[in-house]
């Protein structure tokens, strides 16, 4: 690009004097900062004036036994966009006839518009694969294949990954249910993820699965799931969210080894405040920022074109809350 214009502006520089060559040094630099703004990260310039997204959700849901989910359904209501349930969606089987008449009367009510995770309760009703019959019976395609429980889809400029932290979590099935898979679908979901996020190149990105890599909760760090967190990380992803413990805990950005890094690092939230009950905290990890274990409420993220803000939204008669933003890496 650059020899095809020295040499034209040269010319024209002997024959029409130098204004011409001004004129093509303007018009070349205007652009190069088209392509530096357009194409330089694998963004396109539209990319820039795409409208905000919102996601709102949480973890750790319903219950016929409990009014959590009730007030929790409450907030949603008055919430625009897109409802993430991140696991642990009906207790205590996560049977269909669980989520019909539990989950349904809740959170059901915004189906349409929900995009879910699998939970350890939800594989009680199976073991990985499928398994889970409940959960994929109720919420059909938006859970993605049985056979696999993972997918992605896109909202305004973010990429958003929903991935199956049940296969990785407890491979012989010998723990709270027998949720685990061979380790050749766990290889399956990871190669999966790296070639989806090789042909998502967009400037920021979302994931969100069940068990919690960092948390401060009686759970503790879920190791299982740092094959994901590494795919993320090298990927250059900004956000996850998970449940399984049922508090709210936001973490500074990190590494998946757990090392501070505001420059790459991942933000962490663990959401599992849906309404089912409360969980205690057991010791405090690194980079912990934020931590509540009494108040139920949903976490509402706005996906701007190069950043994100988040609100943890508290029910009625509670008065906890957390906000912030930050830009994408």
């Amino acid at each position: 690009m650059w020899k095809m214009y020295h040499g034209p502006s040269s010319r024209v520089r002997h024959r029409k004097g130098p204004y011409w060559s001004v004129s093509l040094v303007v018009a070349a630099s205007a652009v190069a900062a088209l392509l530096v703004l357009g194409l330089s990260d694998g963004r396109s310039a539209q990319a820039q004036t795409t409208p905000a997204a919102v996601v709102v959700g949480a973890g750790d849901i319903s219950s016929c036994n409990t009014t959590g989910d009730t007030a929790t359904a409450k907030l949603l209501d008055s919430i625009a966009g897109t409802v993430v349930a991140l696991g642990d969606n009906a207790y205590n089987e996560g049977t269909l006839a669980e989520y019909n008449n539990c989950y349904g009367p809740t959170w059901g009510r915004h189906i349409t518009r929900t995009r879910p995770a699998a939970g350890n309760h939800e594989y009680r009703t199976g073991p990985y694969p499928p398994g889970a019959s409940g959960y994929f019976d109720y919420f059909g395609t938006r859970a993605g294949e049985p056979s696999k429980g993972y997918y992605s889809y896109n909202r305004g400029a973010w990429h958003i990954v929903v991935l199956n932290s049940e296969c990785l979590y407890w491979p012989d099935g010998s723990k709270d249910g027998p949720s685990g898979c061979s380790s050749q679908r766990q290889a399956d979901m990871i190669e999966w993820l790296k070639a989806n996020l090789a042909t998502n190149p967009t400037a920021c990105t979302l994931a969100y699965f069940h068990q919690p890599r960092f948390s401060s909760g009686s759970g503790g760090n879920a190791l299982e799931t740092q094959p994901i967190w590494d795919a993320l990380y090298a990927a250059n992803a900004d956000v996850v969210l998970s449940g399984h413990d049922h508090i709210y805990e936001r973490f500074a950005r990190q590494t998946p080894n757990g090392t501070f890094n505001s420059a790459r690092g991942i933000r962490e939230f663990v959401v599992g405040t849906g309404g089912k009950d409360h969980g205690g905290i057991g010791t405090i990890k690194a980079n912990s920022q934020v931590r509540n274990t009494t108040t139920f409420g949903v976490l509402k993220l706005t996906l701007n074109a190069t950043s994100y803000s988040w609100k943890f939204v508290p029910v009625a008669g509670k008065t906890f809350t957390d906000s912030g933003t930050t830009s994408c890496h």
